[in-house]
């Protein structure tokens, strides 16, 4: 592995705009490592636009390293394997908020592939991985190379995945089968070049039996696996990775559902976050008093009016709202001339709005925390919406 170049802390200008793997030091221990697309401008993001976990540590660091890379595929899996070496301090800390990625290789009769938060039994384990959106792009491209089962089970004659040479099939030879999942972890565990060492002695001795059809074959994912590295991108964009300069993990965070069925039995939900947790003490319900009709709209813009019209709950930083554009403006409405930010998810086309931007963020391109924490609010205010709905409806069934 190449040597790790430093720079001085505030020494920006002399990072480089390539692709590879950055260390913030404390006292000559690393407390950090991620990735990037382009060093220069997330190393630089960090200082300038820091996040809420960036406030946690950036003023510690005193040195600042990096390591440059030919893809970004190679900065993915060298981030992986120096977390797991290292074990800065400010990576391990969040290891246990489910925002880190394990690829699982079962050691079953016929191993199967996944990605999964949670180690269990019966498997080997490559990680951690901080970007499940890469690691899962990373795999859908190496598994053009290395075909792999999904699942426990497959069919008896060839599925959807046999068709697109992504599957080993109904009747695979198992022992071939199991050295291509060697050379697919030790991609993953950082060891291309053993992996791509491998593949050219087995090309070789093909050529030298004369068995020129194996040998075309090696070839093939030979050139395969070096265009994969070289030219696919698979790591978010540094501006896709910041869609709003609040503080998103830190301080008020409220979100409202409405539930009904064709404007019957109509409630509104409040539920709270303070810095990232739920906090339900703080949780409000409303018994909708518009007219019944179903109009999602009118309902929300009912329940927000009636929010902020109770002066002694406190101001949030933010708010979130289930629902598209639509949603959102009628929030922003309602908020008046209060410094709160607004959001909304609509989770049909999967996409986040903020207030101020033009177009939605997808969902896909957040950062795993972010996204993590969205979707946690959305789910909650729409289980506390429909628990209260349901309430209203035994109640009046009974009466």
């Amino acid at each position: 592995m190449e040597k790790v170049k430093f720079i001085k802390k505030m020494d920006f200008e002399n990072l480089p705009k390539t692709s590879g793997v950055y260390f913030f030091y404390s006292k000559n221990e690393p407390i950090y490592i991620g990735k990037a697309i382009n060093i220069k401008n997330r190393v630089k993001n960090h200082f300038q636009q820091p996040s809420y976990r960036d406030n946690l540590f950036i003023t510690l660091v005193d040195k600042i390293g990096y390591i440059e890379t030919n893809s970004e595929i190679e900065a993915l899996l060298l981030e992986a394997s120096l977390i797991k070496k290292r074990q800065p301090k400010f990576n391990v800390v969040w290891r246990d908020d489910k925002n880190y990625f394990f690829v699982a290789i079962t050691k079953t009769e016929r191993p199967y592939v996944f990605i999964t938060h949670q180690k269990t039994a019966n498997a080997e384990y490559i990680g951690p991985f901080v970007e499940g959106q890469a690691l899962k792009k990373t795999l859908k491209f190496l598994r053009r190379i290395f075909p792999y089962y999904t699942t426990k089970t497959h069919p008896k004659r060839k599925c959807t995945w046999c068709h697109l040479d992504l599957c080993p099939g109904p009747e695979p030879d198992l022992k071939l089968y199991k050295k291509n999942l060697r050379k697919l972890a030790l991609i993953l565990q950082g060891n291309g070049k053993k992996v791509l060492k491998s593949l050219e002695n087995e090309m070789k001795s093909a050529s030298k039996t004369n068995d020129f059809e194996t040998a075309a074959k090696i070839r093939d994912k030979i050139f395969a696996y070096k265009k994969i590295m070289e030219h696919t991108n698979v790591i978010a964009s540094e501006i896709d990775r910041r869609p709003t300069s609040i503080n998103l993990l830190g301080g008020r965070i409220e979100c409202y559902d409405i539930s009904n069925i064709q404007g019957k039995f109509a409630t509104g939900s409040m539920v709270v976050f303070e810095n990232g947790k739920p906090d339900k003490s703080q949780y409000r319900k409303f018994k909708i008093k518009s007219p019944a009709e179903p109009n999602d709209i009118l309902m929300l813009k009912e329940v927000l009016q009636r929010r902020f019209s109770n002066t002694k709950w406190p101001i949030p930083q933010a708010i979130l709202i289930d629902g598209g554009k639509a949603q959102l403006n009628v929030a922003i409405q309602a908020k008046g001339n209060r410094n709160i930010k607004v959001m909304s998810i609509a989770k049909g086309r999967q996409e986040f709005f903020i207030e101020g931007q033009k177009f939605p963020t997808p969902l896909k391109n957040l950062p795993q925390e972010i996204y993590n924490l969205i979707k946690s609010l959305d789910e909650e205010a729409h289980r506390f919406a429909i628990t209260y709905h349901r309430k209203l409806r035994k109640k009046s069934l009974i009466d």
